[in-house]
């Protein structure tokens, strides 16, 4: 039986630009993820996904539609949704074990749990590191820091806003391996934004295909791959290949965007 945990229900977003302009950053999205589920969430520049992950966490609030998470609604920021953004958010002035322990000091049980920081600081491989500054390690190593600073709060749901878009593909292809490694430890809920169909088709238990803006949920695969997943085998291939085309279906505008 599933876990309900995340529900979205009817959500539209709505924004003005800076050009005065009304941009209609989403409309009438419907998702429910479940306990422990890794959902990745994909589709053009533009269409939204970044906006509803930002409605999840609460950083943001809809026009209309509800958004609830273990049947209480999102309406603030909470150390029970974990959030990790694209270019990484490190206090530059604190070390990498001090990094990890303000999401503990933020929510005011540093005292009580103060020795979870080394145990995080080894899962995600950074021992030795403790000391460092964010200027003296790596993106990736900044981007693991990152996500054990929102996991060490043992959240019911960590949310990726294409964590690691940013980082060259050997970098890029640890950091998928680590973060699958965390999952499977506690099986803590993941979203995840990316644009790379390889990265979501190699992490990911579902993934929800969305249309360019307003941003509609186009389709939802199931990914039944056994892990650990192989890039190069022909049903990650052919798999690949059917949701590149099923992107390209979704990305089609009905109408010309000018008319002459």
């Amino acid at each position: 039986m599933s876990n309900l945990l995340l529900s979205i229900e009817h959500v539209s977003r709505t924004y003005i630009d800076s050009n005065d302009n009304r941009v209609d950053a989403l409309a009438d999205v419907s998702l429910t993820v479940d306990d422990g589920e890794f959902v990745s969430i994909i589709g053009p520049s533009g269409c939204g996904k970044t906006t509803l992950l930002r409605l999840i966490a609460g950083l943001d609030t809809p026009q209309s539609g509800t958004l609830t998470l273990s049947g209480e609604p999102i309406t603030e920021p909470d150390p029970n949704r974990g959030y990790v953004f694209q270019q990484g958010s490190l206090f530059p002035w604190l070390t990498v074990e001090k990094n990890i322990a303000s999401g503990l000091k933020a929510r005011g049980v540093y005292a009580e749990e103060k020795h979870h920081v080394a145990e995080y600081i080894e899962l995600i491989g950074l021992t030795g590191f403790e000391k460092s500054y964010p200027h003296q390690i790596s993106g990736g190593m900044a981007q693991r820091v990152s996500i054990a600073r929102a996991l060490i709060n043992r959240p019911a749901a960590l949310l990726l806003d294409e964590p690691m878009g940013a980082l060259d593909s050997f970098t890029r292809a640890d950091l998928q391996d680590k973060l699958l490694e965390l999952w499977s430890r506690d099986r803590t809920t993941m979203v995840l934004v990316t644009h790379d169909v390889d990265e979501a088709l190699y992490l990911s238990d579902r993934i929800v295909i969305m249309t360019p803006r307003p941003g509609k949920i186009s389709e939802i695969l199931t990914i039944e791959l056994p892990r650990p997943r192989q890039r190069s085998e022909a049903e990650f291939l052919a798999l690949r290949g059917k949701i590149l085309q099923k992107l390209h279906l979704a990305s089609a505008r009905v109408e010309p965007e000018y008319a002459i």
